[in-house]
Order: C-alpha cells, then sequence, then structure tokens
C-alpha cells in the first residue's frame, strides 16, 4: 500500500532527528502504535478523497495515545473501530504514560472532531467516502514539566529538516488520495499545506481548530467548522461532504 510505505519512509528520514530542551522527551506514535496507524490506512486511506483534513500534529491524549490522527481513544474503538496494540514509547515521560485503547482520559479536539463526523455521516465508510484525516507532524514534543510543545516553537535548525520531511509525506498523501482541497484544521496547518503544496492543483482551506484552548471552539465547534466548509464548497444540504 503506498501509503504505508510512505509512513515508513518517513519514520526513517524522522529516526535520528533529535530536539534540544526544552523539549525533554518525543513521542512518534507511528512507531510505537503502528499498528493502528496501519489499520487505519487500511480501512480508510483509500483515493480518491474531496478533501484531506491536515491536523498540526499529535496531542499526548489522542493520537500519541492511541496511534490515529485526533485519536480520542473512546471513539477510535466505538467509532473508528480500530482495536489494535499500543507499545510502549522509550523513553516515556513519567507524566504523560501511554496506555494506548485503554487510556480513560477523553481527548476533546478529536471527540469533537470525529464526533461531528460521526453526527453528519452517521457511518466511518461514509465519511471516509469523501474525506481523509492526517497530521502534518507525527512527533508529539513534550517538555520537563509534562507541557505539550507545539512544533511551531522549535528553534529553526530543527524546524527545518523535520518540515521537509513532513512536507514530502504530506505531498506522498496528496498524490495517493488526489483530494480537491487540503484544508488545515488550525492556521499552523493550512500554513504548513499551503508551502508544502505549493504548485500542486489542490486547493488550500482552514477550519477552526476544535481545541478547548479556543474560546471560539468551545462555542459550537462542529457548526461553526460546518460553515466554513461550506464557504469552501465541501458541504451541501448541510451534510458536509456528501452531494447526492
Amino acid at each position: 500500500m503506498k501509503l504505508q510505505k510512505a509512513t515508513e519512509e518517513l519514520c526513517r528520514a524522522l529516526a535520528g532527528m533529535t530536539f534540544a530542551p526544552p523539549v525533554t522527551h518525543t513521542y512518534n506514535p507511528l512507531v510505537y502504535a503502528r499498528e493502528n496507524y496501519a489499520a487505519y490506512l487500511a480501512a480508510y486511506g483509500q483515493g480518491p478523497k474531496r478533501a484531506v483534513f491536515l491536523g498540526m500534529n499529535p496531542g499526548p491524549w489522542g493520537m500519541a495515545q492511541t496511534g490515529v490522527p485526533f485519536g480520542d481513544p473512546e471513539l477510535v474503538r466505538s467509532w473508528l473501530e480500530i482495536t489494535g496494540e499500543v507499545e510502549r514509547p522509550d523513553p516515556e515521560h513519567p507524566k504523560l504514560p501511554v496506555l494506548g485503547l485503554d487510556s480513560p482520559r477523553r481527548e476533546v479536539s478529536g471527540s469533537r472532531l470525529w464526533g461531528a463526523a460521526r453526527g453528519y455521516h452517521k457511518t466511518p465508510k461514509r465519511f471516509f467516502r469523501h474525506f481523509f484525516v492526517a497530521n502534518y507532524c507525527p512527533f508529539c514534543f513534550m517538555e520537563e514539566s509534562g507541557r505539550n510543545r507545539t512544533p511551531d516553537k522549535l528553534p529553526k535548525d530543527e524546524r527545518e529538516p523535520l518540515f521537509a520531511a513532513c512536507d514530502r509525506y504530506l505531498r506522498r498523501v496528496v498524490e495517493e488520495l488526489s483530494p480537491e482541497a487540503v484544508v488545515g484544521v488550525g492556521a499552523f496547518a493550512a500554513k504548513r499545506a499551503a508551502a508544502a503544496l505549493a504548485g500542486v492543483d489542490v486547493a488550500i482551506g482552514q477550519v477552526l481548530h476544535p481545541s478547548p484552548a479556543s474560546p471560539a471552539a468551545n462555542q459550537g465547534w462542529a457548526d461553526k467548522a460546518a460553515a466554513q466548509l461550506a464557504e469552501l464548497g465541501l458541504c451541501d444540504r448541510g451534510r458536509c461532504g456528501i452531494k447526492e
């Protein structure tokens, strides 16, 4: 499968990268949760798609636990029906243990994104007929305190080789899935998509990130995101992505 091969190539490109303090731990769920990500690609990573939704990087309670983008453990199990084993990263941050699909903590961004997908489309089959969800960067960065550090905060000499590898992977995703649009979930992802896909015949859009850190997202995120998708021409009759 082409996306699985591209994922393996990305992991090899990232394997030797190191990051200086304040980053003390780096998780790559494409490695230790590879069984679940491979199952996700096999089940849902077949093109063509109308749009690819692009997140920034794994959240510590989402993809870092499950191996699935925006991977709230409950919805990964019950809606996406992905139930594979997740290994433990080495070294593991003492304040951020990886419990896999047994993690009791909900991932709010993932609950909102996959919850909205379920609300509009009812079944994964109907959602993924039109859409795919990916992350731009597979690394979850943590500081000694346990605080999450996003890739845009890395120094330039660390960002540039990381972003070059992630740009290549995003181009491979677009080549394989042939979407009409790549929709950044948040400003960072939209900006990186525009840079990585310059010259590629694909529209770039943006929706509000569902993070609970965003006051706007805490007030009807799904409706706001649907309105933004309608402006991009990706919603029809109130059923986002389905034109029948």
